[in-house]
């Protein structure tokens, strides 16, 4: 059997994943898209909180964001196309960060149950310094209520690794448990829109068509 890389059809392009997001580099390793790891590092608590004393939307809140970490990395890496992304989570107007240990996701979900939030998904592919693609989604998810007990059981459960998602759960695991609806495209909520991606990689011929 060929390896999952054998759609990939150019020996000289390079892809950058500009975050340190395992699930982002799980997804582009599982679809056969061999590509490097370097996390921009940039102050992201910074930028959000200074397009929210601007105003600015929390959709337009996670474009800057994933800009910024592809141009970062962009810099060191002129040759290659840069990926940066970001997902910012939105509910009734309040902006939620990622969790700051167990007890912050405890203190998501508990701000969550019952309610529907939106996850503004970005990401930008730049290279040479210029973008070259832009795909923002906004995937709609609607926690249920849950019993007495059961976030202290979830978060048991679950762990630490949680901790890196912005709504304190994996979809792709126990996390589908905390859902009563879900509007919205699968790769979206796990933060790297696989099919527009994937799309726009063949149009660089960087996969077969």
């Amino acid at each position: 059997m060929a390896p999952l890389d054998a759609i990939w059809t150019s020996e000289d392009a390079t892809l950058v994943l500009a975050s340190g997001s395992s699930v982002r580099t799980r997804l582009l390793t599982a679809a056969g898209v061999p590509h490097q790891v370097e996390p921009a590092n940039i102050d992201e608590g910074e930028v959000r909180d200074r397009l929210l004393a601007e105003d600015a939307s929390h959709d337009v809140i996670a474009e800057v964001l994933a800009e910024l970490k592809a141009q970062k990395v962009s810099e060191r890496h002129p040759d290659a196309i840069v990926l940066g992304a970001d997902q910012i989570l939105s509910c009734n107007g309040d902006l939620f960060e990622k969790p700051a240990g167990l007890e912050g996701v405890r203190a998501h979900l508990n701000a969550l149950s019952g309610k529907s939030h939106t996850l503004h998904t970005s990401v930008c592919a730049i290279s040479a310094g210029d973008v070259i693609w832009h795909h923002n989604s906004g995937p709609k998810l609607r926690m249920r209520t849950f019993s007495d007990g059961f976030i202290d059981r979830y978060v048991e459960a679950a762990g630490l690794a949680v901790c890196e998602t912005v709504g304190g759960y994996q979809m792709e695991g126990l996390g589908v448990h905390l859902f009563e609806e879900i509007e919205g495209d699968f790769y979206d909520i796990l933060g790297l829109p696989m099919l527009p991606l994937l799309a726009f990689l063949r149009q660089q011929s960087m996969v077969l068509a």
